[in-house]
C-alpha cells in the first residue's frame, strides 16, 4: 500500500517588507499566475486528476523566497499525495523538485537575493511548484549548478537530499574517507533516488556499491551512474549478494521493496550492517534484524520542514554542496526525459509513468 506521511494544512504566510528586484511584490497581491492543481483525488486517466488553473501570485514571509519557476521535475511523492490527500474541492498544488529565479525576498532573508538562480525541493506542508511563482523557505534551498540549465538542475534537490542525508546521516558513512570498506547494496539503482546514491556513494566513499536493476536498459543506466555491480532484483537477491560480496555487505540503501527484502538484507548483511529505507509500508518484520544487531533506519528528507529542526539549514548547505560537486563534474545530473511545459496534460502523463514504475531517471517539465 503506497501511503505518505500526513499532509498538515498548508502553511500561508504574509509579508508587510518585501526585498525585490524591478518591482514591488507586495503591490501584485491581485495577480494570477498559471499552475496546475487537482481538486479530487482521481485516477490518474481522469482528466480532471490534474487540471491547469489561474491561482493568485504568493507573498513571501520573512524567510521566504518568491521564485519564478522555470522547470520542475515529478516524484512518486506527487502521485502519491494525488491519491491519498483529497483536497475537499479547493485546488492543492503539487510539486517538490524544481529550479528558477529569484524575483523578491522576505525581510530576514540572509542567504540569497533577488536575481539568484537557485534549486529546491520545498516543503510538502506548504503548496508544491507546479505554479509559475513559488514561495519556498530559504533554509532549504540551494544555489542552481552554474553548469547545469534550469531542467538538468531541477531533477536533482530532492532526491539528492535524500540520498545524502540517507547515506551521510542516517547510515554513518564518512562522505571524505576513501579508503574505507565494505560494500553497499541500492535497490532500483537506475530510479530517481538510486541513481544519486549510487553515484555519490562511488565518488566520495570507498565502499563497493551494488546497484539493483531487472531491464537491460536499466542495467546499463546503474552502471553508468557508477555502480560496480548490478544485480537483479526480480531474482533471489540474497544469492546473488553472497557472489559479489562474499564477506556480507556492510549497508542497504533500500528505496523501493523493504517489505519484501528485509529477510534477504538480513540474509545478506554482515553483523553490525545498517540499513536505510525511504518507502512506505504499513509494517515491517523487523525481528529478522536482531540476531546481528543490524540497524534500521528511514529517512525523509521532509522532516526537517515538516518539524521546523534547528538544522534545516543544512539542506541549503548539502544543495551547494551537490551544486559544487556537479559543477566539478564529479555528479551528473538525472533528467533523462523532458515532457515540455508545465501543464495539467503533460503532468497527467509524468504521474502516469511514475506509477508504471518504469520511469529512468528524473521526469521534468520545462516552461509554463
Amino acid at each position: 500500500m503506497d501511503t505518505v506521511p500526513p499532509v498538515p494544512p498548508s502553511r500561508t504566510t504574509g509579508a508587510e517588507s518585501v526585498k525585490s528586484e524591478g518591482t514591488d511584490m507586495t503591490e501584485n497581491r491581485n495577480e494570477t499566475m498559471p499552475a496546475v492543481a487537482y481538486r479530487r483525488s482521481l485516477p490518474v486517466d481522469d482528466p480532471e486528476s490534474l487540471l491547469d488553473v489561474e491561482l493568485p501570485v504568493p507573498v513571501p514571509g520573512p524567510r521566504d523566497l518568491l521564485v519564478r519557476v522555470e522547470a520542475v521535475a515529478v516524484n512518486p511523492v506527487d502521485y502519491k499525495v494525488r491519491r491519498s490527500s483529497d483536497p475537499g474541492g479547493e485546488p492543492k498544488v503539487l510539486g517538490w523538485d524544481a529550479a528558477g529565479t529569484v524575483v523578491a525576498v522576505g525581510d530576514e532573508v540572509e542567504l540569497f537575493e533577488a536575481g539568484d538562480e537557485v534549486y529546491y525541493a520545498g516543503a510538502i506542508d506548504r503548496p508544491g511548484a507546479n505554479s509559475l511563482f513559488h514561495v519556498v523557505d530559504e533554509r532549504v534551498v540551494g544555489h542552481k549548478p552554474a553548469t547545469l540549465s534550469f531542467t538538468e538542475a531541477a531533477a536533482l534537490p530532492l532526491t539528492s537530499l535524500t540520498a545524502w542525508e540517507g547515506l551521510f546521516e542516517r547510515l554513518g558513512l564518512r562522505g571524505d574517507a576513501l579508503g574505507q570498506t565494505g560494500s553497499l547494496l541500492v535497490t532500483a539503482a537506475a530510479g530517481g533516488v538510486g541513481s544519486i546514491v549510487v553515484q555519490l556513494a562511488r565518488a566520495l566513499t570507498g565502499l563497493t556499491v551494488i546497484g539493483t536493476a531487472s531491464r537491460p536498459e536499466t542495467v546499463e543506466f546503474a552502471r553508468r551512474m557508477g555502480a560496480h555491480h548490478v544485480v537483479d532484483h526480480r531474482g533471489p537477491l540474497a544469492k546473488q549478494l553472497a557472489e559479489v560480496a562474499p564477506e556480507g555487505v556492510s549497508h542497504v540503501f533500500s528505496t523501493a521493496g523493504t517489505d519484501r527484502n528485509l529477510a534477504a538484507y538480513a540474509e545478506a548483511l554482515a553483523p553490525f550492517g545498517r540499513i536505510v529505507a525511504i518507502d512506505d509500508h504499513d509494517s515491517l518484520d523487523v525481528g529478522v534484524l536482531k540476531q546481528k544487531s543490524i540497524a534500521f533506519h528511514w529517512e525523509l528528507m521532509f522532516t526537517h520542514s515538516l518539524f521546523g529542526t534547528p538544522d534545516q539549514v543544512n539542506q541549503h548547505r548539502i544543495l551547494d554542496r551537490v551544486a559544487r560537486l556537479v559543477d566539478a563534474g564529479v555528479v551528473v545530473t538525472t533528467a533523462n526525459r523532458d515532457l515540455g511545459p508545465v501543464n495539467a496534460a503533460n503532468l497527467r502523463e509524468a504521474h502516469r509513468i511514475l506509477e508504471s514504475g518504469t520511469a529512468i531517471g528524473k521526469i521534468t517539465l520545462t516552461g509554463f
